[in-house]
């Protein structure tokens, strides 16, 4: 076998690929499993082809496939499994609960529990006394999601929706809710109250 290259100690051929190089090594491993020196020779062979091919490219006599040259492409082009569209909504609105700590939940408690007495029960100052309160109320729903996200713009962004949000659902659930006039409680001061529970629930909950 001295006469032979390592193309054909090996048995393939000059233009095999490297996948049909290392598959032929495998199966030759496999079958002269045992046999020391047999293995010797195939271990030379295979040795002395990586070289050759090494030198080739080097040379530029063979292209290096892209997927060799660039594994980081491959991954990239890799394609993603698409979620179900109901998935992929659940893993959207995931991202957007937070995972709130004893003290994120209970002093924005606090804070509009006390707004949502003097929205219901302080009404000698009407409804310049809820704005007022709503004004607050806002107030601390930024400074809270700041503090938790430290980004002011997405907390400003998150309070102006609560608020909107907050003020027309609370309007229409007066119109539907006759009993909200049972409870002596004005359209006005059940809007404000149902903002403030909105607020804190994204204030608490969401990020």
């Amino acid at each position: 076998m001295s006469d032979q290259n390592p193309y054909e100690q090996l048995g393939v051929s000059e233009d095999a690929s490297f996948e049909e190089i290392q598959n032929h090594r495998t199966r030759l491993l496999e079958q002269y499993n045992g046999d020391a020196k047999r293995l010797e020779v195939i271990e030379i062979a295979y040795d002395a082809i990586l070289m050759d091919r090494l030198r080739m490219r080097q040379e530029g006599k063979i292209k290096v496939p892209e997927r060799i040259r660039f594994p980081e492409r491959l991954v990239q082009s890799a394609p993603q499994e698409s979620l179900p569209r109901h998935q992929q909504s659940s893993t959207w609105f995931s991202r957007m609960l937070d995972k709130p700590t004893t003290g994120d939940v209970v002093l924005p408690l606090v804070w509009y529990l006390g707004l949502s007495a003097i929205a219901l029960f302080y009404r000698a100052g009407g409804d310049q006394a809820l704005q007022l309160a709503l004004v607050v109320g806002v107030g601390v729903s930024v400074f809270f999601l700041n503090r938790k996200e430290n980004s002011l713009g997405r907390s400003v962004l998150w309070t102006f929706s609560g608020l909107v949000i907050g003020l027309v659902a609370g309007g229409l659930l007066v119109s539907f809710l006759p009993q909200v006039a049972l409870l002596q409680v004005s359209g006005n001061q059940f809007s404000t109250v149902f903002t403030f529970i909105l607020l804190w629930v994204i204030t608490s909950f969401f990020r």
